[in-house]
């Protein structure tokens, strides 16, 4: 980690300390995203016992994941600009105190309103430590050793989502849904203690503007485009109101607005999001296969426990050890697939990995009542693999492939991305079910029998999705070089 000390510095006795610094920041950061993400899905296997502990249907439910996923994509654009405007510490001290303070609410909340206030707060502080970690790590690591730290990072990205289910169900199995916030305060109390003792500035600011239009125009477009797709699930109860397609027209003419000012506004140097990241074709492939990855992992981590818990009749505590082989392994492939990525470059870990996404999302097509709890575990295990193989080449290829000065808006990019199509995975998947399960019972089929064909009928589109990301997966190569004169591929 020597070799940019010097860049950054041009100081050489400081080498030694700046190379100690930067670990330290880097390992802060890293501690820091795990616990923020380990939240994120431990509310994946408490959704059932929820609906039944607040009278709630799913599809309210599911604003536990999906509100907080959309205030995700509306807040990271807006890193960018506060990574481009503040410090490294200051960035970092409001990230984790809101995290702390959304998670004090939730524990607090006496019903699903509080709760999903709570959700959204928490979401704030999530969304701005993802890319602060990414940026700061492309800015203090070199381009040859990217592949072994980004390896790490996607150590925290896959585990703490992984056993988050896990510790969820073993906290249901025995307290009550409260306890996963209770339980999870001291965590982030001691996150931010430790933090705002040791974290130091790394980053140079400089002046951004912020842009109020292109932050309105975002929570617009992101925001109907989610609710959009959420409401679809909810038929009957909201056509009264207005028609169904009116939120996602909304959404789709906000997005377009968006994309419109922040083209014209990164002319002066004055976008909220700069789109110019897209002139590298690399990086947009890479964001491409990112997007349908995340549709299929996020539609998938909200189906499952749905699957296991009301067709095959495990409980959360089963659920949550059902679907810890998988995680853990994907933890463990991290590190390996990063140093591989170092040596092969992404193509030949990309195709692989999401043609076995893929096959199990089509196996998944024909899950039933009688399905074998086993075969289950198997599939998640298999596209735990494929996954594995995925994030950490993926990260790595997209942010390599943009200038330095761009990385702040790179990452932010790639997170907003992310966190669309993860929330758009879970509404479009949740939608599909509830669509399908209601027709089947109103044929009478019997709950179960008509649950199990919503579910195939999410995982068949799931599995159509997941073909795209097989084809844009040959189109990621390696960036050039990785150091500041990339952005080829126009």
């Amino acid at each position: 980690m020597t070799t940019q000390a010097t860049t950054m510095d041009g100081a050489p006795p400081d080498i030694a300390d700046n190379a100690a610094r930067n670990k330290l920041v880097i390992a802060l950061l890293l501690g820091s995203t795990f616990v923020v993400f380990l939240n994120e899905t431990m509310m994946s296997v408490a959704i059932p016992q929820l609906m039944a502990d607040l009278h709630i249907l799913p599809n309210i439910a599911q604003w536990l994941t999906t509100a907080f996923l959309l205030t995700m994509a509306i807040v990271i654009p807006i890193t960018g600009f506060l990574l481009q405007r503040m410090n490294t510490r200051p960035v970092f001290m409001l990230a984790m105190s809101t995290f702390t303070l959304g998670t004090a609410i939730c524990a607090a909340s006496p019903g699903i309103e509080l709760l999903i206030v709570g959700r959204i707060i928490q979401a704030v502080g999530t969304a701005i430590m993802m890319p602060l970690l990414m940026t700061t790590v492309m800015t203090l690591v070199p381009p040859e050793t990217r592949g072994k730290t980004m390896g790490n990072i996607s150590i925290v990205i896959s585990v703490a989502p992984a056993i988050g289910p896990t510790i969820g169900g073993f906290i249901l199995a025995y307290l009550e849904w409260r306890w996963m916030f209770i339980l999870m305060l001291p965590i982030a109390l001691g996150a931010l203690a430790v933090g705002s003792n040791r974290m130091q500035n790394v980053t140079t600011p400089r002046y951004a503007p912020l842009d109020i239009v292109s932050v309105l125009l975002s929570a617009i477009g992101f925001g109907g485009l989610v609710y959009g797709l959420s409401s679809l699930g909810e038929g009957e109860h909201v056509g009264a109101a207005f028609p169904l397609w009116l939120p996602l027209v909304v959404g789709l003419v906000g997005m377009a607005l968006f994309v419109w000012r922040q083209i014209i506004l990164s002319r002066q140097d004055k976008a909220l999001l700069d789109l110019r990241t897209f002139l590298s074709r690399n990086y947009t492939f890479a964001v491409l296969t990112m997007a349908v990855a995340m549709m299929a992992l996020f539609g998938t981590v909200i189906l499952l426990p749905i699957y296991t818990q009301n067709v095959l009749g495990l409980d959360t505590l089963q659920t949550g050890l059902l679907l810890l082989p998988g995680g853990l392994l994907m933890g463990l492939l991290a590190p390996p697939v990063g140093r591989l990525y170092d040596r092969i470059g992404p193509t030949k870990l990309l195709v692989p990995g999401t043609a076995l996404v893929s096959a199990v999302l089509w196996a998944l097509t024909r899950v039933d009542q009688h399905t074998s709890v086993w075969a289950i575990l198997v599939g998640h295990i298999i596209i735990s693999i494929g996954l594995a193989l995925v994030f950490t080449p993926l990260f790595t290829a997209a942010l390599g492939s943009v200038r330095r000065e761009m990385y702040s808006h790179g990452s932010a990019i790639l997170g907003s991305v992310q966190q669309v199509a993860g929330a758009a995975g879970i509404a479009l998947f949740v939608a599909l079910m509830t669509i399908r399960t209601q027709a089947l019972a109103g044929a009478g089929l019997e709950p179960v029998s008509a649950l199990a064909g919503g579910i195939q009928l999410a995982f068949l589109v799931g599995a159509v999705i997941s073909l795209f990301a097989i084809l844009t997966a040959f189109f990621v190569r390696k960036p050039e070089g990785g150091g500041p004169g990339m952005g080829h591929g126009h």
